[in-house]
């Protein structure tokens, strides 16, 4: 019997770039010539930059082929599967040898992604084969009682990983020591930062894990009732949770008496949510959930002593409780062992941006950003000049290539001025304007503020009509400090974390860049050649063929020059398009 299994990665990544006609074909070969293989779905396995990806384990290895599309099926199942020749060429990643990849899966530990990409997300046997539920098993068949799980959890260290940072442990006892009959737990699986594609990833590729903690968590603080709080654009992750929710039931993981102990009954349901930024703030998510606008309020009393219907609640991320099983089940020691003394374990990281190897990687926390953007990331694209990070989301700062020695733990991070958040971290390169990313985050924050705070309501508008300015040519003297007094004001004077960090990507950019802000308002120049209004084209009249394209394609008719002659920009008729600058092929235009 032949035992080799063909896996493709069916996450929404893996999906958008075109894997299920990949599965399809497979599927379609699989049947016409009634090949011995097994086929499986599987979800986002972390290289998101070689979807589609499809991995075969035959009675030699495993082997992860990327980049295959539909017409590179045929050819890979005929040389591989049926010849038994593995087709080097597009294999990205194998135990057996190593490839080009290699560093992007060698200097990652996974405990959250453990399961990610390995199983059937809609199987709990499949889970269970990979230890899942035997925390929770561990729990009943041990009799460890609740105030000795939210030990464990103290013990490893771990540190909410929606943002803030605080201590899992000591939310948890907070919860537990307020004596109710009725208490609640959530999981925020809505934050709207880059870091939420790793929440819905994992919901996608392991919803179990985040059932196990959440019944865990459930126990540990008395809570007979749970919700997961998931924007209701993830609509894989919805249905892959609401399958998981219905086996744990059946599985008897959810319901009365959970695991024979007696008195522990809990379950859990799903609450859409509209994808409002402001609700991944934990009080605007309880509105939410209680059919309010999402809106903070203030504290205290925090959820812990008054929080879903005014019950003692505690709220979590997909992170953070995907963690939990894993320190339960392997102590709580073997966790503390990754990471600093402040910031134990490992984190998730959705990277973006102007780097070649985009995708989620898990790494122990201590690494520095420089070797996550350069070693498991591979570099800038294109071979250009590194120039910042950004980190911690829409409300996340922006860090300069002089400080990529920073070690990613809560506290190396904050002094940065940028927060880890929920795991987002954007690379820039040199053409990358800093003061047209603040711009564009604070665009973002301020159309996502819920509008209860005047400074924050107001203030982010009047920041985002300055950088508007600056970045069209019109910036004046005192704009820097004006948008420094108004940061300051806004994260003052706010209610929740929204307000608090939405001024940090302006703040960092000035902190780090304030010479280009100054050469936008003084000189009237972009360095990175991007703010448009800013822009000067010439014809290099050494380069200029006479060619006309420049001419013909100008909407504005600004260039003169018959065929053959050097051409010439007319500047008081040029609307700084770009248009002659992307048809010339002789590299005959210059900008400045």
């Amino acid at each position: 019997m032949n035992k080799t299994q063909v896996t493709v990665g069916l996450g929404s990544c893996g999906i958008a770039a075109g894997a299920s006609k990949t599965y399809d074909r497979i599927k379609a070969l699989k049947q016409a010539g009634n090949l011995d293989f097994s086929l499986k779905k599987t979800s986002c396995i972390g290289m998101c930059y070689c979807e589609p990806l499809v991995e075969i384990t035959d009675d030699r290895g495993t082997y992860l082929y990327g980049g295959v599309v539909e017409e590179k099926v045929e050819e890979i199942i005929n040389s591989h599967v049926v010849g038994g020749n593995p087709v080097n060429e597009y294999i990205v990643h194998s135990d057996l040898f190593k490839t080009s990849e290699n560093e992007f899966t060698d200097g990652q530990v996974k405990i959250v992604l453990r399961n990610c990409g390995h199983m059937d997300p809609e199987s709990t046997e499949e889970y269970m084969a990979r230890n899942g539920y035997a925390a929770l098993r561990k729990i009943a068949d041990e009799k460890i009682e609740p105030d000795s799980v939210i030990q464990m959890v103290l013990d490893s260290g771990i540190r909410g990983r929606g943002g803030g940072g605080f201590p899992t442990g000591m939310k948890w006892r907070f919860a537990a020591g307020n004596k109710s009959d009725e208490k609640y737990i959530i999981c925020n699986a809505d934050e709207g930062d880059p870091g939420a594609f790793m929440d819905r990833s994992v919901l996608e590729g392991d919803p179990h894990s985040v059932l196990e903690g959440m019944i865990i968590g459930a126990y540990a603080i008395g809570a007979s009732e749970g919700v997961i709080y998931c924007r209701a654009e993830y609509p894989l992750a919805i249905k892959r949770l609401n399958i998981a929710i219905e086996q744990a039931r059946k599985a008897g993981f959810l319901g009365k008496d959970i695991m024979g102990i007696s008195g522990f009954n809990f379950d859990l349901y799903i609450k859409e949510g509209a994808g409002a930024f402001v609700c991944g703030e934990e009080t605007a998510l309880i509105a939410s959930v209680e059919g309010h606008r999402g809106m903070p309020r203030t504290r205290p009393p925090f959820p812990a002593v008054s929080g879903l219907w005014k019950k003692p609640t505690s709220i979590n991320n997909v992170e953070t409780f995907a963690n939990i099983p894993w320190i339960v089940f392997n102590g709580p020691e073997a966790y503390a062992k990754y990471g600093t003394e402040k910031s134990r374990g490992t984190k998730v990281f959705a990277l973006a941006g102007k780097i070649k190897r985009s995708g989620l990687v898990e790494v122990p926390m201590g690494i520095t950003i420089r070797d996550i953007i350069f070693k498991l990331g591979g570099g800038i694209k294109n071979n250009k000049q590194f120039k910042a990070v950004q980190m911690g989301g829409p409300s996340g700062g922006c860090i300069p290539a002089s400080l990529a020695g920073t070690t990613v733990d809560y506290d190396s991070v904050n002094a940065t001025g940028a927060i880890m958040g929920s795991g987002g971290m954007v690379v820039m390169d040199e053409t990358t304007c800093m003061i047209d990313v603040a711009r564009f985050f604070l665009d973002f924050t301020q159309k996502e503020s819920c509008g209860k705070c005047t400074f924050c309501r107001i203030g982010t508008k009047r920041m985002l009509e300055i950088l508007n300015r600056i970045t069209e040519g019109n910036g004046r003297e005192g704009d820097i400090e004006l948008l420094e007094e108004l940061a300051y004001q806004i994260k003052e004077t706010s209610l929740c974390g929204l307000g608090q960090t939405a001024p940090n990507p302006v703040l960092t950019t000035i902190r780090y860049f304030r010479d280009e802000y100054e050469a936008h308002i003084y000189d009237k120049k972009c360095p990175a050649k991007v703010c448009k209004n800013l822009l000067t084209y010439e014809v290099d009249p050494e380069k200029c063929t006479g060619c006309t394209v420049c001419a013909r394609h100008c909407p504005s008719n600004a260039i003169d020059g018959g065929r053959k002659q050097i051409h010439f920009i007319r500047q008081d008729d040029c609307i700084k398009c770009g248009e002659c600058f992307s048809r010339c092929k002789f590299d005959a235009i210059k900008v400045y």
